[in-house]
């Protein structure tokens, strides 16, 4: 656990409901590009993830564009795939970061190479995102290399990590969330929610684990701009979403208008699950909505610690 807490530790362990977004660095040096979609949500999320080169696509280093967007006033939480790096990448970079000031990390397995712009290259996958996860719990954040050598300063930050609701084996999912738990994750992001019957019961599932009350629990929203942006996220594997919100979408006059009001009705009923501490808005190719949707969902002011 960090010695000082991020913005975004604070908020949660203040029994405040979260909300955190995204920003996805480019793919090229351009800085101006990180720092115009930090200045959109500045003030207004608790914390911003900065993917590590989403769905396996070469982009700007995520540590980099976690450091431009601390320099324009957003918190970043830092994602660190296993991907693409050995132990010995992963612990340089994390050393990197914390010496930065990045106090959020989320730990990700990563996408499959063979889904992006370089599908012939090696995967690393040297350690998984559990053990990478126990790693930092148990020895980094203590000054202790998985090596077992020690560090005259430790990398220490707020470990998050991920899990989908309606991936398939469920029971597997769940095992493997309590895994991530016991290994050290104190918040968890999902998957995006769409079918809300459904993550009902997952959590009841969660609930009867206890593993609410040792992770905060943060639920995944896309806000969809089109009826094109709704078709293909429903091809994502592990992806749930009713044939009725396709068809509000399909038949909308203003698909804008009506994948904006699906994503607020979706908000309104995950706030009222049990175990939910927080909300975590992915606007995929539309980043100027997320000011608007936090408006227009009562999120604004952000409390202030």
């Amino acid at each position: 656990m960090t010695d000082i807490k991020s913005n975004l530790q604070k908020i949660l362990d203040a029994g405040h409901f979260s909300v955190t977004s995204e920003i996805g660095p480019p793919m090229s040096a351009n800085a101006d590009f990180v720092r115009h979609l930090a200045k959109d949500i500045v003030v207004m999320v608790d914390a911003a993830n900065v993917t590590d080169c989403q769905a396996a696509v070469v982009r700007m280093s995520s540590v980099a564009a976690s450091l431009l967007a601390l320099q324009e006033g957003v918190e970043p939480i830092l994602q660190m795939t296993c991907r693409d790096r050995n132990r010995i990448a992963i612990q340089s970079d994390l050393l990197g970061a914390s010496a930065l000031g990045i106090k959020n990390l989320l730990i990700l397995s990563g996408d499959h190479q063979s889904v992006g712009n370089h599908p012939q290259s090696k995967n690393v996958f040297d350690v998984d995102s559990i053990q990478l996860l126990k790693a930092m719990n148990d020895h980094m954040e203590h000054g202790v290399f998985i090596s077992g050598s020690k560090s005259k300063m430790p990398a220490q930050f707020f470990l998050g990590a991920t899990t989908n609701p309606f991936a398939d084996p469920e029971e597997i999912q769940l095992i493997r969330l309590e895994k991530k738990i016991n290994a050290g994750a104190k918040f968890v992001q999902t998957q995006a929610i769409y079918n809300i019957d459904r993550f009902n019961e997952w959590m009841e599932k969660v609930r009867k684990r206890g593993l609410h009350e040792r992770a905060y629990m943060l639920a995944g929203i896309v806000v969809n701009k089109s009826q094109k942006s709704i078709e293909i996220t429903a091809t994502v594997p592990g992806m749930d979403i009713p044939d009725i919100l396709i068809e509000r979408m399909r038949n909308a006059e203003d698909k804008q208008a009506e994948g904006l009001a699906i994503a607020l009705e979706l908000i309104s009923e995950i706030r009222k699950v049990e175990g939910i501490s927080g909300l975590h808005i992915m606007a995929i190719g539309w980043d100027e909505i997320v000011p608007v949707i936090l408006d227009k969902a009562g999120f604004l002011p952000r409390p202030v610690i």
